[in-house]
């Protein structure tokens, strides 16, 4: 069990980030990265792109060998203060095993990205680090101010000065206090790791989940089998980001995704806030995973201290 994450070094000004593609392919995106270099050298920041970033391998952004090539290259340069994921997709879990994490223990830099990138955050979490949730290449849009929120909460946190939430109130929240180090990430790739060395260790911690694209069904469970694996038996909270995008299964489930959460999760007395804004809407607000936070969850509004 890790006693306390490592913290890699927050950016300054001439800071140069590596942006690689560890995941789907990035078919007709050239716009979204240059924008992404643009917007890295708006903050004063240099950018060196992956040599496989646009490569084509079927479903993935180069064959594994080459996105595992531009991946460790960044891992290894210690030059590089910061390494953002230009998409997810899938892909990432093909990787873990090719990785040589003994460079990057000498010069920790930040990992970025959300989605199937949650592999490689929990990963690093159990070499000891913490890493960044936040928006990728491909979330921007053209015009940034339809994700500004996302892209300020992005630079805050990449810059060391990361921004507390205030989130809406939920009549499902479960009230409740609590202080530990946030980890999680997408729940179907937290369930993905069960069983192998990339599975995180959540005693004592803050979990935070989001989705995409699932039937509740299906996240009923991931939840289950979290829950008999004893994913949640020391959990101090629970943080739940958004839901996107869920499918409709012919036999209804019958109740909303949030009672859902609460009815697979019963047996604990846990705080858990909903509403977190993080995942995949344009309004992703970035999220120190490995960082100690504090939890205040009410009927009224539930808050979340990084500071």
């Amino acid at each position: 069990m890790i006693s306390e994450f490592i913290q890699p070094p927050y950016l300054k000004a001439g800071d140069t980030v590596a942006i690689v593609a560890p995941s789907g392919i990035l078919k007709n995106r050239e716009r979204e990265v240059e924008q992404a270099i643009d917007l890295l050298k708006s903050w004063g920041l240099h950018s060196v792109v992956g040599a496989h970033v646009f490569s084509k391998a079927n479903h993935f952004a180069g064959t594994d060998d080459e996105r595992c090539e531009d991946l460790q290259k960044a891992m290894d340069d210690p030059k590089i203060s910061a390494i953002w994921c230009a998409r997810g997709g899938y892909g990432t879990v093909r990787l873990l095993d090719k990785l040589d994490y003994s460079k990057f223990k000498e010069h920790p830099k930040w990992l970025i990205g959300y989605s199937d990138i949650t592999a490689l955050h929990n990963q690093l979490h159990n070499q000891g680090f913490q890493s960044l949730h936040a928006l990728m290449c491909v979330s921007l849009t053209k015009d940034l101010t339809e994700v500004q929120s996302s892209v300020d909460t992005f630079k805050a946190a990449l810059f060391g000065k990361p921004k507390d939430y205030t989130l809406e109130s939920s009549s499902y929240n479960r009230v409740g206090e609590a202080k530990g180090e946030l980890v999680g990430g997408n729940l179907t790739m937290l369930h993905t790791m069960l069983g192998s060395n990339e599975s995180i260790d959540t005693s004592g911690k803050i979990l935070f989940i989001e989705e995409i694209g699932e039937y509740k069904y299906h996240i009923d469970r991931m939840l289950q089998s979290m829950k008999r694996a004893g994913y949640f038996d020391n959990l101090k909270g629970l943080i739940v980001g958004d839901m996107s995008k869920l499918r409709k299964n012919t036999t209804l489930w019958g109740t909303s995704v949030e009672q859902l959460i609460l009815d697979a999760l019963s047996a604990y007395d846990f705080p858990i806030a909903f509403n977190m804004p993080a995942g995949h809407e344009k309004d992703n607000c970035a999220l120190i995973l490995g960082k100690t936070i504090e939890l205040k969850v009410t009927k009224v509004e539930s808050l979340i201290s990084f500071n």
